[in-house]
């Protein structure tokens, strides 16, 4: 069976777009330095979607405090579906894009965002295929 699932990806804004990158967001609370409005190639600013300002102050980019990071993070997406739900859609149409300021490419909140989407997604196709009649026990 082939997986037609559109790509959800992570992108640092001072990389270039590239052909396959879809739907670009900027998903930062703050703009990204050195970075002028007109010349990121984004569709969209979604600063809502982005961690709070006391819990990015708090994470201050040390690792030892990621997995509380992602834990807060992933309990702020829970209390605001509609600074996300937007993004789900563009990836229910499309690769999308999400595009983050951060050095550290291994620990930043557009990769949690990135899972976070990926979940919620899987979990309404899994709705939609129970609505169906699909994988009920007969």
């Amino acid at each position: 069976m082939k997986d037609d699932t559109p790509v959800i990806r992570t992108k640092r804004v001072y990389d270039p777009p590239a052909p396959g990158d879809g739907r670009r967001f900027l998903v930062e609370r703050l703009w990204p330095r050195g970075i002028k409005k007109e010349a990121l190639a984004a569709d969209a600013w979604m600063k809502d979607v982005a961690p709070s300002t006391e819990l990015r102050r708090w994470f201050d980019h040390q690792v030892e405090r990621w997995e509380g990071f992602e834990r807060r993070y992933r309990e702020e997406l829970d209390a605001n579906p509609g600074a996300w739900a937007p993004l789900l859609e563009a990836c229910e149409r499309g690769a999308v894009t999400l595009l983050y300021s951060a050095h550290d490419t291994a620990h930043n909140s557009a990769l949690v965002l990135r899972d976070y989407l990926a979940e919620r997604r899987t979990a309404r196709r899994a709705g939609r295929r129970a609505e169906r009649g699909h994988d009920v026990p007969r």
